[in-house]
């Protein structure tokens, strides 16, 4: 027994001697054997997964109790939109976002930032899983909207407030488009870039970049600033998608050869690779950037860096932008009133875009072309039914039922607060729209004005004789909308109107001296004179030029040169020019205008684009104060006639009192005589205001007992009066 014993003991230290020795070999079959092992069972985890939930046998209860906890992640709840308005766009663009963002599956609210106050709520964001969007318009001298002020001012002083912190709005994710226009050279979209500026200043996140809308449909991309914003409408719902999804980046991912096309947007954009704060002073402008962009930095793949093989498109990108910058400078006005033809002539865009013509014809308008419009003056409706004329009838000798009001450019330079349009015409400095040709404009204002009196036959009141007369324009009012003059072919039009013997009113707001200059002869050339100072004409018309008030100066300077009619045309608007005697009284020593008509302002009913109220509406005998204040400080001028349903008065130079009687009217048949002369001539005959002159009905003279109203007609007064806006 103790040998079998001993035996065996000596096989097992033969056995573990071995191993012992060999034990380098033991360790890595041990080794394959687990990584066998290991690789197996990944295999076969691998094919369990595989296999779908419906044919799987051994369902572990753990995890089917957690998968519905994953489903139920929430990345965004829903959107609030803030929106900071003056003439309703940008909440009508508030209102047409949060229907598409309800129709997608996600909660929304509409918010007026007046209503909201950022100091006890926006901090709640950061934690809300709510996109913030802010749809906000640039006003006058690039500040905010009335009701987007107090926001504006205090998210720009928490972004430099250290109280608030630079973190104070992490987690907070947001997106901006601002609403302006491009003409407003430095003012442009400046409160949308100052929104986006302050709040990634306060830490919070860009969901996509800043998107612009642009009124001026010239330089707009889309055509229209609602263009613009349903071009960023759409990516801003494909972004909000992808974040409903957990996606981070704006490109979803999806970036070639594993690095993303233009980085440091992305970084904007995720919500964990925000910027650092020290990064903002120094980067402000390029961290503010918006959808956009020059084509040319769309294509850089790898931030400042260009690869060789790249050069040659960036390059190509940067000369066609040069070459179009080049061929819009060559298109702007001549200082003849002439367009010098473009290669891109026919790729320029129309004046009237759909939005515009909707809201035009809406108001009556009879609209020609691309950038023309006629309509019916409601003097004309008047007179035609016997019911008097309007002030031009009463100070010229006008027919108003044969007067047409038109306009060969429904664009304008300024953008005033008591425009009766309430801004619906587009602005400009410069024609850079397509253009119709002068005929086709005269030949369908024509027609569209008779259609528009032929409506009348039959009309209870209307007088068979005046209906017959009404069919032959005798006289055009350029004073419809819009600057007429800007028009390059305002001369050709002139022409024609005359050839048609139909005498010429055209007003300016003089803001282009050299195309005054420049102007034919006409029966009688306005200029508006809306205020006496810098301050007060900017606070009213508020212009587009920069050098506005040196325009205005230039422009009453070159109606001073004008042989013909010139009038002055002053608006007065209680508590803003009225007290600015002396000031006016200069402005008309430096034009010697022949004529100065002053008339109240016409309130022309509640406008979010101006603060005009009633209030502002001066009586008639405030007017007659007035005017006769202004009448002491002018030696050579006298009141001539008023017009009391008007609310309207004309100052006239003394040469038009001959032997004790005004002679303020018209001889239109003269006036026609002495333009043919001229024109024959090749405008070597000249003739002057006082060529063509009438003598003034006693009934129109100031302080006639009819106070300017014709006494052939029958004065109508309506029981329940209605606004209408429309008369020039």
């Amino acid at each position: 027994m103790s040998g079998t014993l001993d035996g065996a003991w000596t096989c097992t230290e033969a056995w573990l001697l071995a191993a012992w020795q060999n034990r380098l070999y033991v360790y890595s079959a041990a080794a394959v054997l687990i990584g066998l092992w290991f690789t197996v069972n990944m295999a076969l985890k691998k094919k369990k997964l595989d296999v779908p939930e419906s044919h799987r046998l051994d369902k572990p209860e753990k995890k089917k109790e957690q998968l519905p906890e994953k489903e139920k992640a929430v990345h965004v709840v829903g959107v609030r939109i803030f929106y900071g308005s003056q003439t309703g766009t940008a909440k009508g663009f508030a209102r047409e976002l949060a229907q598409d963002v309800c129709a997608a599956g996600f909660q929304s609210e509409v918010i007026d930032m007046s209503d909201y106050d950022p100091d006890d709520r926006l901090s709640d964001e950061c934690t809300s899983k709510m996109i913030c969007v802010f749809l906000v318009a640039t006003y006058t001298d690039g500040k905010p909207t009335e009701n987007a002020e107090w926001f504006c001012k205090w998210l720009e002083e928490a972004s430099t407030d250290f109280r608030y912190g630079k973190t104070y709005l992490k987690g907070m994710r947001y997106a901006a488009f601002g609403l302006g226009n491009s003409e407003y050279v430095g003012h442009y979209n400046t409160v949308g870039k100052n929104v986006d500026k302050w709040l990634w200043a306060l830490s919070a996140s860009r969901v996509m970049g800043r998107g612009e809308g642009d009124c001026n449909v010239v330089k707009s991309r889309n055509g229209s600033v609602q263009a613009d914003f349903q071009a960023w409408k759409t990516k801003f719902m494909s972004r909000l998608q992808a974040l409903a999804r957990g996606e981070k980046k704006t490109c979803s991912g999806k970036c070639k050869k594993g690095s993303c096309k233009n980085k440091k947007k992305h970084q904007q954009g995720t919500e964990e690779g925000h910027p650092s704060p020290e990064k903002h002073s120094s980067e402000e402008l390029f961290e503010s950037s918006s959808d956009s962009e020059s084509a040319a930095e769309e294509e850089k793949e790898h931030g400042s860096v260009i690869d060789m093989e790249d050069l040659g498109s960036v390059m190509s990108v940067i000369k066609k932008a040069k070459k179009q910058g080049e061929e819009e400078h060559r298109g702007k006005l001549s200082k003849l009133n002439g367009v010098m033809k473009t290669d891109v002539e026919e790729e320029r865009r129309e004046m009237i875009t759909p939005a515009l013509r909707e809201a035009l014809t809406k108001q009556g308008y009879k609209l020609i072309g691309s950038h023309s419009g006629v309509k019916l003056c409601r003097w004309t409706k008047s007179m035609l039914r016997g019911r008097g004329g309007c002030y031009k009838h009463t100070f010229y000798g006008i027919e108003s039922h044969r007067c047409m009001e038109t306009t060969p450019s429904l664009a304008c330079a300024n953008k005033c607060v008591f425009c009766w349009r309430h801004h619906t015409n587009p602005v400009g400095t410069e024609w850079r729209w397509k253009m119709d040709p002068a005929e086709k404009i005269l030949k369908e204002a024509v027609e569209n004005h008779q259609n528009m009196i032929r409506q009348f036959r039959g009309v209870p009141g209307v007088r068979p004789e005046r209906f017959e007369e009404g069919l032959s324009v005798k006289h055009c009012a350029l004073s419809l909308v819009g600057e007429p003059i800007m028009y390059p072919e305002i001369n050709s039009f002139l022409r024609l109107l005359h050839q048609r013997h139909i005498s010429s009113f055209l007003v300016t707001n003089a803001q282009f001296p050299e195309e005054i200059r420049s102007l034919v002869p006409v029966t009688q050339l306005y200029v508006s004179v809306d205020a006496s100072t810098k301050d007060s004409l900017k606070r009213i018309d508020r212009p587009l030029f920069k050098d506005f008030w040196q325009r205005f100066l230039d422009s009453l300077g070159a109606l001073g040169e004008k042989q013909q009619r010139t009038v002055y045309r002053l608006t007065l608007v209680k508590a803003w020019n009225v007290d600015e005697l002396k000031a006016y009284a200069e402005l008309i020593a430096l034009g010697q205008p022949d004529f100065i008509e002053i008339k109240g302002v016409t309130y022309c009913g509640e406008s979010s684009a101006s603060s005009l109220t009633m209030a502002n509406v001066p009586w008639h005998e405030e007017v007659v104060h007035f005017v006769q204040q202004l009448a002491d400080m002018l030696p050579d001028y006298e009141i001539a006639c008023e017009h009391e349903h008007s609310n309207c008065l004309l100052l006239a130079h003394h040469k038009f009192k001959v032997d004790g009687e005004w002679w303020t009217w018209i001889d239109y048949e003269r006036f026609q005589e002495l333009i043919q002369q001229y024109e024959e001539s090749g405008g070597t005959m000249t003739f002057s205001a006082l060529d063509y002159v009438a003598k003034t009905p006693g009934w129109a003279v100031f302080g006639a007992r009819e106070r300017g109203f014709d006494p052939s007609d029958t004065r109508f007064q309506r029981k329940n009066k209605t606004k209408d806006i429309s008369g020039c």
